[in-house]
C-alpha cells in the first residue's frame, strides 16, 4: 500500500510541484491548505481566497481532496503577536521561523500525523537526510538551489518531525526549473509571483502595520557620534540596525539606524558606512535549537546571519544556554532578536537568536 502523504498546499508554485511530484512517485497524496489568517489590513486585502483558489484548482488538476486546516489561533499567538511583542521590545524577529516551528511543523504536522499521515510535506528548499530507513530523527540540508535555500528558517523544526518530511523541491536546480516543471504539467500558478516580505502583511510596510497594533510614541532621532537631535520619529519600536529607508530627515547625506533604545525611546543614526556600530567580529545566541537535540561541539562552522547573506566561516563556542561566534573578519552587525544558523558543510545544525 503507497505511502500516505499530507501536503501543506499554499497556492503557489512551490507547494503545487511539490504536490504532483509526490503522486508521480506513487505517494497517496491529500492537499491541506492551511488557513493561518484572514485579516484585511488598512490598503491591503488579505489574498487568502484567492490564495485557496489556486489550491483548489491544482488539486482538481491531480485529482486529489484538499481539505482546509483552521490554524488562525495559533497563528496570531505565535507568529503575529510573537512580532508585535518583539517590535515594541526594540527586538527585530523572524516571524516565518515561528511559523514554520509552530504552525506548519507544529500544530499542522502534529495534526497530519494524528490522522494517520506517513509523511507531511510542503514546497520549501531544503533536503532532508537520513542515516537509514526509518530514523527516528533527520538531517536538514541546504537545497541544491543555494539562492532559494530556506534552511534558514528551519533551524528550529526538530529533527524527529523532519525524518517524517518530504522536501521535493529542495532536490531542483532552481526555482527557474520548478516554473518550467510546473508549466509542463499545465499549472496557471507557474507564473504566480513569490510571496516576499512578511507573508500576512503583504504590501503593507512594517511601520505601518506596528502603527496599527502599538502606539505611536514621539520621540528624537539622534546623531550617533555628536549626540544632535536630527529628527524626530514615531515609535523606536519601528525601526532596526542598518535600516535606511524611512528616516524622513529631509536633506542631507543618507543616513542607517545604528541603534534603537525602546526604553527611552531614541533612534541613534549614522552617515558613516564604516561606522563602529554597523559592523562586528563577534554575536552572543541565546534561545537555542539544535535539530538533533545535541550540541555540536566547539570548533568552526559556517554561519549564517540572515537569509540573504552568504555563508561565513566562524569559531562558534556552545554553552550553557548560550553560543557565542566568533568571526575572522568583521561582518555586518546583527540586529538583536534576529535569528542566525549553523552549518556543518551542507547540513544545517541548528541556531539562536542574537541577544547582544
Amino acid at each position: 500500500m503507497a505511502a500516505k502523504v499530507i501536503v501543506g498546499m499554499s497556492g503557489g508554485v512551490d507547494s503545487s510541484l511539490a504536490a504532483a511530484l509526490l503522486i508521480e512517485r506513487g505517494f497517496d497524496v491529500t492537499g491541506v491548505y492551511m488557513r493561518n489568517w484572514s485579516v484585511d489590513l488598512p490598503g491591503f486585502k488579505c489574498p487568502w481566497a484567492e490564495d485557496l483558489a489556486d489550491a483548489e484548482r491544482v488539486a482538481v488538476q491531480l485529482g486529489i481532496d484538499l481539505e482546509v486546516w483552521d490554524y488562525e489561533e495559533e497563528y496570531k499567538r505565535d507568529v503575529v503577536d510573537y512580532l508585535v511583542d518583539c517590535y515594541a521590545r526594540g527586538l527585530t524577529p523572524n516571524p516565518d521561523v515561528m511559523c514554520n516551528e509552530k504552525v506548519k511543523f507544529g500544530v499542522f504536522a502534529r495534526e497530519a500525523f494524528e490522522r494517520g499521515a506517513d509523511y507531511i510535506a510542503t514546497g520549501h528548499y531544503a533536503r532532508v537526510l537520513l542515516d537509514a530507513p526509518g530514523a527516528r530523527c533527520a538531517h536538514l540540508l541546504r537545497a541544491l538551489d543555494e539562492h532559494k535555500d530556506q534552511t534558514y528558517f528551519l533551524w528550529r523544526v526538530p529533527g524527529s518531525v523532519l525524518a517524517r518530511t518530504l522536501f521535493p523541491i529542495g532536490e531542483i536546480e532552481s526555482k527557474a526549473v520548478v516554473r518550467e516543471m510546473a508549466a509542463e504539467r499545465g499549472f496557471e500558478v507557474a507564473t504566480k509571483h513569490d510571496s516576499d516580505g512578511i507573508c500576512f502583511i503583504g504590501p503593507v510596510s512594517i511601520q505601518q502595520f506596528l502603527l496599527s497594533q502599538l502606539e505611536r510614541k514621539a520621540g528624537d532621532i539622534v546623531e550617533y557620534e555628536t549626540g544632535d537631535v536630527l529628527g524626530r520619529h514615531e515609535g523606536a519600536f519601528l525601526y532596526t540596525l542598518g535600516q535606511r529607508k524611512g528616516l524622513d530627515l529631509g536633506g542631507g547625506p543618507a543616513r542607517y539606524v545604528v541603534k534603537t533604545d525602546t526604553a527611552e525611546n531614541v533612534v541613534y543614526v549614522s552617515a558613516d558606512k564604516e561606522c563602529e556600530a554597523l559592523w562586528t567580529r563577534e554575536l552572543v545566541l541565546d534561545d537555542l535549537c539544535w535539530i538533533s537535540g545535541c550540541m555540536p561541539a566547539p570548533g568552526r562552522y559556517l554561519v549564517r546571519t540572515r537569509h540573504t547573506r552568504p555563508l561565513v566561516e566562524a569559531h562558534v563556542e556552545v554553552g550553557d544556554g548560550s553560543a557565542r561566534i566568533v568571526f575572522d573578519e568583521r561582518v555586518p552587525a546583527v540586529a538583536p532578536g534576529q535569528s542566525v544558523t549553523i552549518y556543518r558543510d551542507e547540513e544545517c545544525l541548528g541556531g539562536g537568536i542574537v541577544c547582544a
